[in-house]
């Protein structure tokens, strides 16, 4: 869905266009954002113990073990985000969507990679993924 073809419809469902799009970006906003939160977490503070043991390392030897994968993951994250940030941008100037919903729904499929690998992990593939699915589900009813 495009933003002008979003713009050609009065209202939806009772919303006007203008806060369709305002959600759809925000949200979207947000998940790029939490992304660029986890980059943080994951590169820049992984050697702070509290933080490694967010993330499930137990001690300090094991998060010294896990630093170069959760740095990559960091990036990895950090890419994503800006991949979320930058589609919300571009949808928004031009009504192309592709890089936005791609964006969007690889931080979905990846939070449901992680609640079906560890069940416990479910408030973070809930923090992980809630924000884009609802982005997602906003750009396809618009």
């Amino acid at each position: 869905m495009t933003a002008s073809s979003v713009a050609a419809r009065a209202t939806l469902g009772g919303a006007s266009v203008r806060t369709m799009q305002t959600v759809i970006i925000a949200l979207s906003l947000v998940a790029g954002a939490l992304h660029a939160c986890f980059f943080v977490l994951e590169s820049v503070l992984w050697d702070r113990r509290a933080v490694s043991r967010l993330f499930g390392a137990r001690s300090s030897e094991e998060a010294h073990v896990l630093a170069p994968a959760m740095l990559n993951l960091g990036f990895y994250n950090l890419f994503l985000g800006l991949g979320a940030a930058g589609g919300a941008w571009r949808w928004a100037a031009t009504g192309e969507a592709t890089l936005l919903v791609y964006a969007l729904a690889f931080m979905i499929a990846a939070a449901l990679v992680l609640v079906a690998r560890s069940r416990a992990m479910w408030r973070g593939a809930l923090v992980q993924g809630l924000p884009p699915a609802l982005a997602l589900l906003a750009l396809a009813a618009a």
